[in-house]
């Protein structure tokens, strides 16, 4: 196992330096610092002297990966990718192009991101499951077809229509909770009925629908028919033996999912008004500010390998016939 894992993590330093690399040239050699000047001072027609001096004052007057008119390492040092590129590896993210400091700011956004998607992701996880066993205990009955046409209505509609429905019922017309908005203490609560409602239900559709496919293929299998041959209960047999035999794919893809929870959703924050990290992210998008964008970049990709090592490593725990050399 610690053989596996030093293996893993040697992997995973060398994706990240291949992110690191891939995100810069996308983000400087693709649209260089002249056009970020030229975006970010607002226009085309704007004079060499004004986008040099705001090249001078955000760091971007030097060269992306070699400054011939160094010495020594100075050559590869007093560039922009070592500047602004290789402190992401120690997860230093530096300052924004308006002078803020990036860290901080994910540090006081993570809070609200989590407040979302921790529930949204538990309940959705538990309602999905839940949903999908009641499906298959009445399975190929009328009730078991009509519960897939309704998972396959709900992953047609984009989630976007979710929330948009949702802000104009419950909100609107029904005044029950906030429109959108935040604030701190058990007063928050009430801010995140709605949106933690709508993440469910715009993912209830595909979860249920797949968990069923999986419970289906278990249920067909010798050991399922040899419980129902002890005179076990259909209860017992689905929550004792079918759904801890069929949590290897669905631990895979809820692990996976945990460290991304702390990034936040683009959509949902930003339409309920949630300062958390998936607002930040748009609003960086927005602003043109790329040293934001490329650190939230690079921390996503960081927290999904992390998620990929943590469902390779819980897989020894809920199948004691994987293991790894």
């Amino acid at each position: 196992m610690l053989r596996y894992l030093l293996r893993r993590v040697i992997y995973a330093v060398f994706i990240l330096l291949g992110v690191n690399l891939i995100t810069f040239v996308l983000f400087f050699a693709v649209n260089t610092p002249d056009d970020m000047a030229r975006l970010s001072i607002g226009g085309q027609r704007v004079s060499q002297e004004a986008i040099e001096q705001w090249k001078r004052e955000h760091g971007y007057d030097k060269p992306l990966f070699y400054n011939a008119a160094e010495r020594g390492l100075q050559k590869v040092q007093k560039t922009i990718f070592y500047e602004r590129s290789v402190p992401l590896l120690r997860f230093d993210f530096g300052f924004s192009d308006d002078g803020h400091d990036i860290s901080q700011q994910i540090k006081e956004r993570m809070g609200p991101s989590l407040a979302l998607a921790i529930p949204t992701f538990l309940l959705g996880i538990w309602i999905s499951i839940s949903f999908a066993l009641l499906l298959t205990f009445f399975r190929y009955t009328r009730f078991d077809f009509y519960g897939v046409v309704v998972c396959v209505v709900l992953l047609s509609i984009s989630s976007l229509f979710y929330i948009i429905a949702g802000q104009w019922l419950f909100a609107k017309v029904l005044s029950w909770v906030p429109y959108s908005g935040w604030s701190e203490g058990m007063d928050t609560l009430r801010f995140l009925i709605l949106p933690v409602a709508v993440g469910i239900l715009s993912r209830l559709g595909a979860e249920a629908r797949f968990f069923r496919s999986l419970f289906l293929e278990e249920a067909a299998k010798d050991y399922i028919r040899t419980a129902r041959a002890k005179g076990l209960s259909e209860f017992v047999v689905l929550y004792r033996h079918l759904l801890r035999n069929a949590l290897l794919p669905i631990l895979t893809g809820a692990v996976t999912a945990i460290p991304l929870l702390f990034m936040g959703s683009l959509i949902s924050e930003s339409f309920f008004g949630i300062p958390g990290l998936g607002s930040y992210t748009i609003e960086a998008i927005n602003a043109q500010d790329l040293s934001i964008v490329r650190a939230m970049v690079f921390l996503g990709s960081a927290l999904y390998i992390i998620g990929l090592m943590l469902a390779d490593i819980s897989y020894t725990l809920v199948d004691p016939r994987v293991r790894f050399n």
